[in-house]
């Protein structure tokens, strides 16, 4: 109720004043609750992020410093030619970094030190490139990758056609296996029992393939893709 000795105009003036005074408080509250939340969010980030990168350096060392550069993001991408045993180039991509999976078995007489995951594409025309699985070993030194043996299986990826159409089972593969020599990775087609891999959906087969992977990004690996006729 209005107070009568009040006149309107002054318990209008009265009432903006009182609002005037108000609001800007419970904004600037408003302001600090959320620059609070936003530090905290900051904090438990930057916490988080520190906590990740010291179990890596914990158990992947070698994962800071991949084919004699500084890999500070954990991952090492390349391309090359890959070349079969009969004559057949195939631009190859292949982007990895660690994995908790690995082989626990001894290979060559070096011990398993740590595990890799990622993609890898390979161009079989300019107008086509299988998109595959990448994982993979890494045996020998364990704080860095010089001198290490790595190993690689390069699986099909499984679309959701594939899977709808039920073969999810079927898919082609090939592995690879080799050092690095300062920035390259040499690599040929691993074949531990005589096998050489899984013949592809499209009718692809890899067979005894050897590869130079070079440090590069994925623009690299399309630009070399276009300049490839289909085989």
């Amino acid at each position: 109720m209005n107070n009568p000795s009040i006149p309107p105009e002054q318990e209008a003036e009265l009432f903006k004043n009182y609002f005037s005074a108000q609001v800007p408080n419970a904004g600037r509250r408003l302001r600090r609750g959320c620059l609070t939340g936003l530090f905290k969010l900051l904090a438990v980030g930057i916490f988080g992020v520190a906590v990740f990168y010291g179990v890596i350096a914990i158990t992947d060392p070698w994962a800071f410093h991949i084919g004699g550069r500084s890999t500070p993001l954990l991952t090492w991408h390349g391309y090359g030619e890959l070349q079969t045993k009969d004559g057949n180039r195939y631009p190859l991509y292949v982007s990895f970094f660690p994995s908790s999976h690995s082989s626990q078995l001894r290979l060559k007489g070096l011990r398993p030190v740590g595990g890799l995951q990622g993609r890898a594409w390979l161009c079989t025309s300019r107008a086509s490139a299988h998109l595959l699985d990448l994982s993979g070993t890494i045996y020998g030194r364990w704080r860095t990758t010089d001198g290490s043996l790595i190993t690689f299986r390069l699986l099909e990826w499984n679309t959701a056609r594939d899977r709808l159409l039920g073969n999810s089972m079927r898919r082609g593969f090939f592995d690879l296996e080799g050092r690095w020599r300062g920035p390259e990775l040499l690599m040929d087609e691993r074949g531990d029992h005589g096998e050489t891999g899984e013949v592809f959906r499209s009718g692809l087969h890899i067979d005894y393939a050897s590869v130079t992977l070079n440090y590069g990004t994925y623009s690299d690996f399309t630009d070399l893709c276009a300049k490839y006729p289909a085989h």
